[in-house]
């Protein structure tokens, strides 16, 4: 949604729930917290086939809307080099013709 309709703000959320696909679980989420799912096809191509330059403006939207919700608490994580190596990983997929998949606890 974020390379095809561009926006600072977050969408309304009629427009997010009809978004097709969403990701899908691998495993649902275990008493843990941890959990696993494949990301869709279609946007694991469009962050393989991002630009630098719409991997910079990406992480430019995502950076001002977390800006927005969270100030001073928002993460000093590296946005730009986390989308670059979320889009490495989706090259390597779609050139192997695999899946990318997110794992978090």
């Amino acid at each position: 949604m974020y390379f095809e309709e561009p926006s600072v703000e977050a969408p309304q959320l009629e427009q997010l729930y009809a978004w097709r696909p969403w990701p899908e679980w691998v495993t649902a989420p275990l008493n843990d917290g941890v959990e696993v799912f494949a990301l869709p096809k279609r946007l694991t191509r469009a962050l393989a086939n991002a630009s630098s330059a719409e991997l910079e403006e990406l992480a430019g939207r995502w950076t001002a809307r977390l800006w927005s919700e969270d100030g001073e608490d928002m993460t000093k994580d590296d946005l730009l080099a986390v989308l670059q190596g979320v889009a490495q990983l989706a090259e390597s997929a779609v050139h192997t013709g695999g899946g990318l998949y997110s794992w978090s606890f």
